[in-house]
């Protein structure tokens, strides 16, 4: 039995006593939209040699699933636009141990990968859409066609997956008045979705990130005018916050960094495509876990080890405030979704 496999397996807890059973891994920070509250019009990608390569993306996979991770989300950046992921996915999938692979995308390039992710094991997909409308699609994604993420979304309904949320960002003055009409949308094609508020990820010069703000709350009380909400029990264990309607099995999320912070049960740690171990999504405590891979290639004792070693570094939560000027520069596409 490899030495990876016969040693105890610890729990990564944090300092708070959290447990960290969920890991987000960023594939690419390159990305085929330019959304823009996720990044600037010209944004810098990153050169591909600080990229981790699959083999030590799949190498970061096992080492979390062996200290007890049983959620991968795999996120960008687009991450289907990561040349040869399926080749990645099909191996995490198949780790003894990890529960559940899942996805986050914009959409773009489902129509052709929806078939080929669910053949990998991916069982659940999560897909950007903040506007029904064409025009105004373009305008928040900069270049991205509504219609290609629509094929892409008949392209995943057909493959099967056991569930499809729909993530939207609802900024005020700029698609606030589409509440409804995603939610009916979602009603009608069977979707789970997802209302997120603004994470206030570098500087933007689109917009002003407060005055654009547009509550959790204040979207509830939109839908509560149509439809009743009733909380759901049992969470999934992710940020979002999930209401039922008595006439629908959709589930309402609400992600609400702002105003209804969910730090105290955060189950959670980011690596981004460079490798960077974020401890929370909303300060810098990170470890460079690229470092560890590649000084000490086959090392995986050292990998785990500097994995437990981090949870020390987890902070109690993230320090959003929207009156200051943004205290983390990295995007949201550097970030890792």
């Amino acid at each position: 039995m490899p030495p990876e496999q016969s040693l105890p397996l610890p729990i990564l807890t944090d300092r708070f006593n959290r447990h960290v059973d969920y890991v987000r891994l960023s594939v690419t920070d390159r990305c085929d939209f330019r959304c823009l509250y996720c990044m600037g019009e010209d944004v810098q990608f990153l050169p591909r040699a600080e990229i981790l390569t699959l083999e030590e993306l799949l190498t970061l996979g096992r080492a979390f699933v062996a200290l007890g991770v049983r959620r991968i989300r795999i996120t960008g950046g687009e991450p289907l636009v990561r040349r040869d992921l399926l080749w990645l996915l099909e191996r995490l999938s198949a780790l003894p141990g990890l529960d559940e692979l899942t996805l986050t995308t914009n959409g773009s390039q489902l129509a052709s990968m929806a078939g080929g992710l669910a053949d990998a094991g991916v069982r659940r997909l999560n897909v950007s859409l903040d506007s029904l409308q064409a025009a105004r699609f373009r305008d928040i994604t900069r270049v991205g066609d509504l219609g290609r993420v629509m094929a892409g979304l008949r392209a995943a309904q057909a493959a099967g997956f056991a569930r499809i949320r729909l993530n939207a960002v609802i900024l005020k003055g700029r698609n606030e008045d589409e509440v409804i009409d995603l939610v009916n949308f979602a009603r009608h094609e069977g979707f789970d979705l997802a209302f997120i508020e603004e994470m206030p990820l570098g500087q933007v010069h689109t917009h002003d990130r407060a005055a654009s703000f547009y509550s959790s709350a204040q979207i509830r009380d939109d839908i509560s005018r149509h439809h009743a909400l009733t909380p759901v029990i049992d969470q999934t264990g992710g940020p979002a916050r999930y209401f039922r309607m008595p006439d629908s099995a959709i589930r309402i999320g609400f992600i609400s960094p702002h105003s209804h912070n969910f730090c105290e049960q955060c189950n959670r740690v980011r690596v981004t495509a460079q490798g960077r171990l974020l401890l929370c999504l909303g300060q810098e405590h990170s470890v460079d876990l690229r470092a560890v891979l590649r000084e000490r290639p086959g090392d995986g004792e050292a990998l785990r080890a500097a994995i437990v070693a981090a949870m020390a570094r987890k902070p109690r939560g993230h320090d959003f405030d929207l009156a200051r000027r943004p205290q983390i520069l990295r995007f949201m596409s550097h970030t890792g979704g």
